[in-house]
This record gives C-alpha cells, sequence and structure tokens, in this order.
C-alpha cells in the first residue's frame, strides 16, 4: 500500500438477528476480500444485526464499552491487519429502556485501534409508498459532528446511509481533507432503486472523492427489505465495482488518490465560496 493507491473492498451483506451468524459472515468475507488484496474493508450499516422490530435492536445494543460487536471486529482487523470500516452498531446504554440509542460508525485501524468514530447525524423519518412509517429519530439520537479521519493512506469522512441525500456534509468533509467518503448503508429497497446509484456518484462528482458504499440487501427479520448493490465510485463519478447479484459478496477495486487530484484540477468547485443571497421577488397574479 502507498500514499496514492489502496485496495478496498465494499462488503455487501443480508444481516438478520443472530449476531453470531453475522459475524461469521463477515470473517468469511473479509479473509476473501484480504485474499483478494484489499487493505482496508468497509462493511454495511447494521452489518452486525438487523431487525425491523425496535425492541430487538433495542435488545442487540450495548455501552460502547465491551460491545460484543465492537470487540469481535476489532479483533478482526487486528488478526488480517487491515483498515476496518465497522459501518455502524448500535450503541446504547442496556440498563435504560427510555434513553435514545445511537447509530454509530467506526473506523479500526490494523492493529484494532479505533482512530474514528462517527454517529449518524441525519436519521430516516419518512412515510413509504405502502403508507409505512419509519421514524429514527423515535428511538436514535442524532449526532452533532461531522467526523474526518486522516489515515496514512488519506483523508477519509464518514457518514451513514440517509445523510447521502445532505450534500452540504458531504462538501464539508471534502473542504476539510476528504478523499475518501464512507456511505455504510441499509438503503431501502423502495427508495434504493430510484435514488441510490445517482446519489452517490453525485456525491462523487460534487467532491471530487472516492465513494465507498457498502450495503445490507434483501429481506431482513420483521419484513424490512434493503436494496444492496455496494459499489465504490471514483471523482469523476464513474461506478468502479458494484455488487450486481443479491448475494453475499464484494466489490472491491485499487484506488489512486491522484485521481482526486485531477478530478478537482479539472472541475475546482470546491474552491468556489458562495457570494449570492436568495431574494423572493415573487408578486401575487
Amino acid at each position: 500500500m502507498t500514499r496514492s493507491a489502496i485496495r478496498v473492498a465494499c462488503l455487501q451483506l443480508n444481516p438478520g438477528n443472530d449476531l453470531e451468524a453475522n459475524l461469521g459472515l463477515i470473517a468469511e468475507l473479509t479473509d476473501r476480500a484480504v485474499d483478494d488484496g484489499a487493505a482496508l474493508v468497509a462493511l454495511p450499516e447494521f452489518g452486525t444485526f438487523l431487525d425491523r422490530r425496535s425492541a430487538i435492536m433495542r435488545g442487540a445494543a450495548f455501552p460502547e464499552a465491551g460491545h460484543p460487536a465492537l470487540e469481535r471486529l476489532r479483533e478482526e482487523a487486528r488478526r488480517r491487519a487491515i483498515w476496518l470500516l465497522i459501518g455502524s452498531i448500535v450503541v446504547g446504554d442496556g440498563q435504560d429502556a427510555e434513553a435514545k440509542l445511537v447509530n454509530r460508525s467506526y473506523l479500526v485501524g490494523p492493529d484494532g485501534s479505533v482512530h474514528g468514530s462517527y454517529d449518524k447525524i441525519h436519521l430516516f423519518d419518512a412515510q413509504m409508498a405502502d403508507g409505512r412509517i419509519v421514524g429514527e429519530s423515535r428511538h436514535y439520537r442524532g449526532g452533532t459532528e461531522a467526523v474526518l479521519v486522516r489515515a496514512p493512506f488519506g483523508g477519509v469522512g464518514m457518514t451513514i446511509c440517509y445523510d447521502l441525500r445532505f450534500p452540504d456534509l458531504y462538501r464539508r468533509l471534502a473542504q476539510a481533507g476528504a478523499e475518501i467518503l464512507t456511505v455504510p448503508s441499509a438503503f431501502t429497497a423502495e427508495t434504493g432503486k430510484a435514488h441510490w446509484d445517482p446519489l452517490l456518484r453525485a456525491r462523487a462528482i460534487e467532491t471530487g472523492c472516492f465513494v465507498l458504499a457498502p450495503a445490507t440487501f434483501g429481506e431482513h427479520p420483521g419484513g424490512w427489505v434493503t436494496h444492496g448493490q455496494a459499489s465504490i465510485v471514483d471523482p469523476w463519478g464513474t461506478v468502479v465495482a458494484r455488487c450486481e447479484d443479491a448475494k453475499p459478496g464484494f466489490a472491491a477495486a485499487t484506488i489512486d488518490l491522484d485521481e482526486v487530484k485531477r478530478a478537482r484540477s479539472k472541475i475546482p468547485s470546491l474552491s468556489t465560496q458562495p457570494s449570492y443571497e436568495l431574494v423572493d421577488r415573487s408578486t401575487a397574479l
């Protein structure tokens, strides 16, 4: 691995509510990705545990210190001496049934140490086409800080899933030094068909960053269905790797961070500062 180039892999998983089974598949796919040359492996949102029922998710939440999923995945990074993006795990106080949970992502180094963590800022509150209401804010506390990690291979801007719809977050991360943007997701099947690909490509184009988007797919306990198509997008907006099939696997590519400089030199939009104001000059007809 050099400062310019690194091989990365984004896992595609179909997690359920069996932590051990999920961790076993993560270890298997991680081994395959590392054997393929990956030095950075990224897991999706809720990659270790996913159930649509809030009570089940709360039961799988633990304080960060001693969290079983976090400890096991830190050991996984140590075992294979890789950088590991833990897409997200649910963190909470198991003794307080009223306290809101946190959807938290971690970037773990090859020695198993946590180099950065990020709490999902934008919570998914929406009404689906079938009338179902998704209200993450009822159960989760949103984060308040954008997070940039300056890793040896480049700047990593950390985000999660629904954040993808808020371009200002990505612009600010890129202006602060991000060259790689991580978007671990459990994107709904309904919205994913229409929006997953164009949003990933737009965030890459707008920022001149590589976008790493590991994803969950298929049906999960409680009747939740997610889109999948784990992807890697380059700074010009080209999808360089993608899991096309609805099955566990990974998308892998060797990314050259010099492409970030080249893309930004061609279209230097990040250096442009707003110099306008919005004026509403509409008149009644």
